[in-house]
Parts: C-alpha cells; sequence; structure tokens
C-alpha cells in the first residue's frame, strides 16, 4: 500500500481548516533541531510553542516514558498511582502550596480553576460574588471558560456568547483595576509574563495593589503559568520575580514533557472547595504523562535549566539589542529567561517564512511581534546561529527595500 502523502493537499482534504501549519513535514527530532522528511535540519526557536523545555529525544524523558508504557498506560482515577503522587509531591514542594488537580491541557487547567474559583466564592454565602476577572492582551484557552477570560476578539468572534460574569481589567492599569474589582470578583486570573500577548510582564506595582484588593475584597488571584511556568523565565513559576503569592496556579505546556498533561494548584483556601463528583476527567494524571512530568522537573533541577534559561536569555537580549541598533525594523526586546518578544514595524508573519527558507522556526504573535521560546536545553551556539540568522534576514530586507 502506497504511503499517505503528509503534505499541504492531503491536510486540506482530510483536517478542518484551523491550523495554519508550515509547508514542512517533520519525522523527528535531535535536541534544539527538527528534521523534516527530506533530512533538512530547523533550528527550533519555538519548542513546541513552549512543550519541549527538554528538546528533543532527552534520554531521561525517553526512558521514563517507555519503562512506564511498559507498565501501565492508562487505568483512569479510579484509581491511586505512584507517578501521579511523586509528581504532585514535586509540585507542592515548588510551588509552597496544598492540593494539586491534574488534566490534560492548559485550558482544561483554566476551566477547573473557574470552576474552583466559583465554587469557593458561594461557600460564602453572597450569590452575587461569581465574577471571574482577567487582563487585556491576555490568553488562557480556547475552550468556553478559558475563551471568555481570552482578550483577543480573533479567539471568540462568531462563538458568542460567552460566559457571563467574567470582564477584563486594562493590563497593567492600577486605577482600572481599583475600578474593576469588587464585593462581587471571585478571582482575577493573571499571566505574569503574557505570552500570546507578546511577551509583556507585569509591573510589580500593579501586583502590589492586586494584592492589597484581594485583602478587601476576599477573591482569588490565578497564575496562568501554562507558558511561562516549569523554568522558561529563569524561575520555576514567573510569579516568583515578582512576589504574586497567588491562590491557585495553573500549569500545562512543558509539564508532561511533551505528553498531554496539566495541572491546578491550591493553597488553604481551596483545598477543599472540591468535593467527589465536582469535577474530573478521563485521562488527567496519566501515569505514562505523570512518569514523564518527574522526569522533566529532575532533569530541569539537575542540569540547572532555570539558571541557563536566565544566562542564555541575557545573552540573546544583549545580542538582540545590537540587531536593534543595527536595523531600523526592530521597534523593542522584551525578555524574561527563554520567553523573547522582538517588537518589529509591519506584521511579524512575513519573518515567519523568510526565517523558514534558512532553516529557523520561529513564531508571530501580537499581529507584530516575533516570539522565540527555544528549548530550554539551548546551547550559546545555537543562541547565537538564531541571532545570525536574525541578522541576515533583516539585512537582505533593508538590501530589497534599497534596492
Amino acid at each position: 500500500m502506497k504511503p499517505l502523502a503528509v503534505n499541504p493537499e492531503t491536510e486540506k482534504k482530510l483536517f478542518f481548516h484551523n491550523y495554519a501549519r508550515l509547508p514542512i513535514a517533520v519525522t523527528h527530532g535531535e535536541g534544539v533541531w527538527l528534521v523534516g522528511d527530506d533530512g533538512t535540519r530547523y533550528l527550533d526557536m519555538i519548542a513546541g510553542i513552549g512543550v519541549n523545555a527538554l528538546g528533543y529525544g532527552d534520554r531521561r524523558l525517553v526512558e521514563a516514558i517507555s519503562t512506564q508504557a511498559a507498565k501501565l498506560i492508562h487505568a483512569s482515577n479510579l484509581f491511586m498511582m505512584q507517578p501521579q503522587f511523586e509528581l504532585a509531591e514535586k509540585l507542592l514542594a515548588l510551588s509552597g502550596l496544598s492540593k494539586v488537580f491534574f488534566a490534560n491541557s492548559g485550558t482544561e487547567a483554566i476551566e477547573a480553576a473557574i470552576k474552583m474559583a466559583r465554587k469557593w466564592a458561594g461557600r460564602l454565602g453572597d450569590t452575587n460574588k461569581n465574577e471571574v476577572l482577567s487582563l487585556s492582551n491576555c490568553f488562557h484557552g480556547r475552550t468556553y471558560g478559558a475563551m471568555s477570560l481570552t482578550a483577543k476578539p480573533k479567539y471568540s468572534g462568531g462563538f458568542e456568547p460567552l460566559l457571563t460574569g467574567t470582564g477584563m481589567i486594562a493590563f497593567n492599569d492600577i486605577t482600572d483595576l481599583e475600578e474593576k474589582v469588587s464585593e462581587k470578583t471571585a478571582a482575577v486570573f493573571i499571566e505574569v509574563i503574557q505570552g500570546e500577548g507578546g511577551i509583556h510582564k507585569i509591573s510589580q506595582p500593579f501586583i502590589d495593589r492586586l494584592k492589597e484588593l484581594r485583602e478587601q475584597y476576599n477573591f482569588l488571584i490565578v497564575a496562568d503559568e501554562i507558558q511561562a511556568g516549569c523554568g522558561r523565565s529563569g524561575k520555576f513559576f514567573s510569579y516568583s520575580l515578582l512576589q504574586a503569592d497567588p491562590d491557585m496556579v495553573c500549569l500545562a505546556k512543558p509539564l508532561g514533557g511533551g505528553l498531554p498533561l496539566s495541572a491546578v494548584i491550591g493553597n488553604e483556601k481551596v483545598a477543599d472547595v472540591l468535593e467527589y463528583g465536582n469535577h474530573g476527567t478521563t485521562f488527567g494524571g496519566n501515569p505514562v504523562a505523570c512518569a514523564a512530568g518527574i522526569a522533566m522537573i529532575q532533569a530541569i533541577e539537575e542540569d540547572k535549566l532555570t539558571e541557563h534559561a536566565e544566562e542564555i536569555g541575557r545573552f540573546m537580549h544583549e545580542e538582540l539589542q545590537k540587531l536593534a541598533e543595527k536595523h531600523p525594523q526592530i521597534l523593542e526586546i522584551r525578555q524574561y529567561g527563554l520567553m523573547i518578544g522582538i517588537t518589529v514595524d509591519k506584521e511579524a508573519k512575513g519573518y515567519v517564512v523568510k526565517a523558514l527558507q534558512k532553516q529557523l522556526l520561529i513564531n508571530a504573535t501580537s499581529i507584530n511581534v516575533i516570539r522565540l521560546l527555544p528549548p530550554l536545553v539551548i546551547s550559546r551556539e545555537e543562541a547565537q546561529l538564531c541571532i545570525t540568522l536574525l541578522d541576515e534576514i533583516l539585512t537582505e530586507e533593508r538590501a530589497e527595500k534599497n534596492g
């Protein structure tokens, strides 16, 4: 039987048209490199949109997955399973919080956190205390509740009406924060570093005022660490950069080492908010994914990848600033560990195409931001290669414009 052709034409025949896929078919990866079916190697500065923290082929991750798969692939949450217990213990030790709920994806973690926040607020006896707020320019997911907390109309347009009792606070606007929160507020969802929003960090004064208002109005702070967590910011949790002191934390993306896994971690306020049957998941906390999560966290600790992310990120920031001085197309550089945003003077998606021609994988977000989310294991030499290729792209663009 002739193998099925993996190309754009076949893709159009088989799938709903909701992904703008790159025109390459990948077969495997090696370290920080993805390999196409024609043997072409691509320097991957996307890392599965922030998922592949250890890059490709990490032996510890592969061994953990294969060892657990040989024992037990799935049993459901009707049973207690060692990998779940070990990963939960690690996450509680890292966060200093009280309880864990495992799910499959970031958006599922957000959905669970919304339900938990409203149930917690409902126990306080005020039926009007059910408002869930987020920040402008944010992204929390594409399922119904998470989408209702997401700022960009392109994600919610056509799916209205959205979840009631939700609203937006202007990002880093303390005056708007003071106007929006009230006795009706059950929770405020934040990304300390907005990823999809273009790599923007919440200010310390905003966080400080948010915490003061929490004391005044008694609501929960929920930190979305789905993209910035697990070491990418230079800290295991990006909220540590600002002492945000969240009541709940949502993790996903790199947590399962590439397998579907997410978590909601909560403090003592919400430790007993869920009762049997209130919420659930068939696959959440899958033992193979949890085994991968344990291996991923151990690798981060053993290889000091949070420190490495900060070091390489600082190096890339310095080199990108040099590019900004050389190329007027670059307007601003924002860097927190290995979360890097390069604001340019036009739509950034054109640079994705040009980079692909040079075997470099980058991402465009927020219209005019080049987003870099490389694996945490990236070397200085590989980071320099990315800088060199971006320099070539910008130089060639200026030459074309002037020619």
